[in-house]
């Protein structure tokens, strides 16, 4: 029921606190309950990329390798899986960056009045002999070709010189 619903958000919350033992009690009422263990496992999976994200880029690592190690273990075993990886999530840094930028970009999609600029010709790839005549990939820059980082869009006209890490929705 509900209280299913509150476990899993005051475990959420109590992690995004960096408050260690909240996280860990809240585990396990959740699994003492008879939580899935998957379920929880899978949300550990979303909390590593949007609460922690590139604060601490191996989170996700250990939330798929806690997931895997639920999904061949099962409970009770599992239940010490779990337990290190909230507080591994608990004691991590945090950033939102990423959630906020994805979020930004959507935004833009949802705003953007008309149809969507075209991706740039140079952008393209060009498999036949036609679109290779119609320009597709056509001054494209290999960075890997450079010892220097190039110059270059990437982003379509109309969006040159947007930042999305940047933007900040109203």
């Amino acid at each position: 029921g509900e209280e299913h619903y509150n476990c899993i958000s005051a475990l959420h919350k109590s992690m995004r606190g960096s408050d260690e033992n909240a996280s860990l009690y809240w585990l396990a009422r959740m699994l003492e309950g008879g939580e899935d263990p998957l379920y929880v496992a899978r949300r550990l999976v979303r909390f590593a990329s949007e609460d922690i994200g590139l604060a601490d880029p191996l989170a996700l690592t250990q939330a798929v390798a806690a997931y895997q190690g639920c999904h061949f273990i099962g409970m009770p075993e599992c239940e010490v899986i779990l337990a290190q990886c909230v507080v591994y999530f608990a004691r991590a840094p945090k950033s939102i960056e990423v959630y906020r930028a994805y979020g930004n970009v959507k935004e833009c999609l949802r705003t953007h009045k008309g149809p969507l600029p075209p991706v740039p010709l140079h952008l393209r790839n060009a498999p036949t002999r036609l679109m290779k005549n119609l320009g597709y990939g056509k001054g494209y820059k290999y960075n890997p070709m450079y010892k220097e980082p190039v110059q270059q869009d990437y982003l379509p006209e109309e969006l040159k010189g947007t930042d999305f890490f940047k933007e900040r929705k109203t």
